[in-house]
């Protein structure tokens, strides 16, 4: 394998991990943040209006976080494994919660 080769290899796995950071970023940060504001919304007491509303709110800091840790994260599968990780944290909170109340 000469330099050029290598160094092929190393321009090619460095696109390959920001694309991966980018796919955590932009579709998997927002699944993630919209399961947060399902599961805040289900947790916060009083109005379901306003529970809704505060948890779009926080949903939409989230998911600018979401963006910053997919950049900031050690790798690009890092990045991918921990928001997938943060969503289904949120869907098992929603879910249960669904089922334990009946309401939807």
């Amino acid at each position: 394998m000469t330099a050029g080769d290598a160094h092929a290899r190393a321009r090619w796995a460095r696109r390959g991990d920001i694309a991966l950071r980018v796919v955590a970023a932009v579709p998997l940060g927002y699944a993630a943040a919209s399961l947060w504001a399902m599961a805040i919304a289900r947790l916060l007491p009083g109005d379901r209006a306003e529970a809704s509303v505060t948890g779009a709110l926080i949903a939409l800091a989230l998911c600018a976080v979401a963006a910053i840790w997919a950049f900031a994260a050690r790798s690009g599968w890092r990045a991918l494994w921990t928001l997938a990780l943060a969503g289904g944290v949120a869907a098992v909170i929603t879910w249960t919660s669904i089922a334990a109340t009946g309401r939807v």
